[in-house]
């Protein structure tokens, strides 16, 4: 991602999207699971920004860095 698409929600809807369907994950289940409001993906198409702790854990879920959400890094791993 080029950095003038860095931290627009839409394209971290996305690529949300986008490592839900390679881990197999329901984005429905997956927000339940989280206890995330139905309308968190919604929000983050239509412009609005998700609260920082939302987005830590949908990565955790996700099992991916917050960095690769925002397109930060194109590599999806977890540097521990």
């Amino acid at each position: 991602m080029t950095s003038s698409n860095l931290y627009e929600s839409l394209n971290i809807a996305n690529v949300i999207k986008m490592r839900a369907k390679h881990q197999n994950v329901i984005l429905k289940e997956m927000l339940v699971a989280l206890e995330l409001g139905s309308n968190t993906m919604s929000s983050l198409r239509h412009g609005r920004m998700i609260a920082a702790d939302s987005l830590a854990r949908i990565a955790d879920y996700l099992d991916c860095s917050v960095d690769y959400l925002l397109g930060r890094t194109e590599n999806p791993e977890i540097n521990r």
